[in-house]
Formats: C-alpha cells, sequence, structure tokens
C-alpha cells in the first residue's frame, strides 16, 4: 500500500490551515490517516510550519512519498539533506560524525537565513507603517491647515458683519444726533420767521378798497335792508309828482257824463 506524507485541511473558509499527516494514498484528502507529524500555517509572513524530525525522517527512509508541497516543506526543514547523508554514509563517502557536522553547518546557515528573511519582512513592515502614518500625518495636516483657514474666514466674515453692523448703529446715531439738532436749529429760524410774518402783516397799511370792503362786511344786514328801502322810496314819490304835474289827465272828464 503506497504511503503518502501530505496535507490535511483545517480551518475556516478563506483562513486555512493544515496538518502535515502520514496516509494512504487512496484516502480523502481530509479523511482517515495513519499519523500527524507537524503544522503548517500560510498566512503568516514567514509560514509558520511545526515538523517532528525524526518521524519525518523515519517515514521517508521507509519509503513513504511526500507532495510537492510536502517536499518543499521537508527541504526548508531539512529532512531531505539529512537524508542525503545518512546515503553518504551508508555508502561509506564520510563518517555518521563529518554528516553531522555538515548537518549542523547546514542548519546554522539557512537558521541565518530564516532570521534574516524575517528581520527583512519587519523592517518592511516597519518602514510601511511609517510611511503610512507619514503619509495620514500629511493628510491630516493639510486638513487641519484648510479647516484652520476655513475658521479663520469665518471669524473674519463675523468680525467684518459685526463691524459692518456697528457702523450702521454709528451712522443711525449719528444721524439721529444730526437731525435733533438741525431739528433745534430750524425751530428757533422757524418761530422767528412766524414772528416776522406776523409783524409784517400787523405793519402793512390797508389799502382804501380793501377798508370799504372790510367795513362793508362789519355793517349788520338789517342796516343794509334800510339803506336799501329808502332807495325805493324816491321813486314812488317821483311817480307822484309826474302824476301831479299831468293835469289834464284828471281835469279832463269824459264829454258823455256832462251831458
Amino acid at each position: 500500500m503506497p504511503v503518502k506524507i501530505r496535507l490535511k485541511r483545517e480551518g475556516r473558509k478563506k483562513k486555512p490551515f493544515y496538518h502535515i499527516v502520514i496516509a494512504d494514498s487512496r484516502a480523502p484528502r481530509d479523511g482517515r490517516f495513519i499519523e500527524k507529524i507537524g503544522y503548517y500555517d500560510p498566512s503568516t509572513n514567514p509560514a509558520t510550519i511545526e515538523l517532528e524530525f525524526d518521524k519525518a525522517l523515519d517515514w521517508l527512509q521507509k519509503g513513504a512519498q511526500p507532495t510537492d508541497t510536502c517536499r518543499a516543506i521537508l527541504s526548508y526543514k531539512g529532512v531531505l539533506y539529512k537524508k542525503h547523508l545518512l546515503k553518504g554514509v551508508a555508502k561509506g563517502a564520510f563518517s555518521e560524525e563529518e554528516a553531522e557536522k555538515r548537518f549542523q553547518a547546514w542548519m546554522e546557515e539557512k537558521q541565518a537565513r530564516i532570521v534574516a528573511k524575517a528581520e527583512r519582512i519587519k523592517k518592511g513592515m516597519e518602514d510601511e507603517r511609517k510611511k503610512r502614518l507619514s503619509e495620514e500625518a500629511k493628510v491630516n495636516q493639510a486638513r487641519a491647515e484648510e479647516i484652520a483657514k476655513k475658521q479663520s474666514a469665518l471669524v473674519e466674515e463675523i468680525a467684518a458683519a459685526a463691524k459692518g453692523e456697528g457702523d450702521a448703529e454709528d451712522e443711525a446715531e449719528d444721524t439721529g444726533v444730526t437731525t435733533e439738532a438741525s431739528a433745534e436749529v430750524a425751530a428757533p429760524a422757524e418761530k422767528a420767521e412766524a414772528e416776522g410774518t406776523e409783524s409784517d402783516t400787523v405793519e402793512a397799511p390797508e389799502t382804501e378798497a380793501e377798508k370799504e370792503v372790510s367795513e362793508a362786511e362789519s355793517t349788520p344786514k338789517a342796516e343794509t335792508q334800510e339803506e336799501i328801502q329808502p332807495a325805493a322810496e324816491p321813486e314812488a314819490s317821483e311817480k307822484e309828482s309826474s302824476e301831479k304835474e299831468t293835469p289834464g289827465t284828471e281835469e279832463k272828464k269824459d264829454p258823455t257824463e256832462e251831458a
């Protein structure tokens, strides 16, 4: 029965992590397995890998075939390199102590590279964070300057409006004072003009026509009637005198009456 070293998926949707297991190649991916030998989380940077080194090496020596991802993980952890050195020991190319010495040198170098990579990633993240913070600070500064400009413009506008209202009130007060002063100045002038007109009317001499009119208006109505009545009497006397002056009319008698 072929045995494989492969990954068994765990975790939630879009947030997976994997167990490194020894399983039958005919079993489903997330089905039964023989043994669990490690853990792999690709969501972190660098990826988190936990592996039982001796068990993985033992299963490789027994003939277990890793998948591509598991092969990369085993190479990363040095399991494949240790298997290669043990083959050289079995062939007699070098001793077991030399193989262990070479393996330790390789692990130190590999660990240094891993640490350098982790520090580089951390530094890059820190630089990115500082850059983002500086950009946010610039944006906040520009926003604060814009807000300050708007506030200063608003304060100036309010001050100008208040100044305009104060000027209008001062002008209104000045106008009221000048109006009162002009009224006070104009009142004596009007009074003097009125007195002047009264004096003119008193002192002006009346003409003869005006005197006659005034006398005619002052005479009562009865007097005028009396004046009118005597004026009619002369007409009657004149009529009587005219009758007296024509004696022929009265003396003449009708001849028929005498007969």
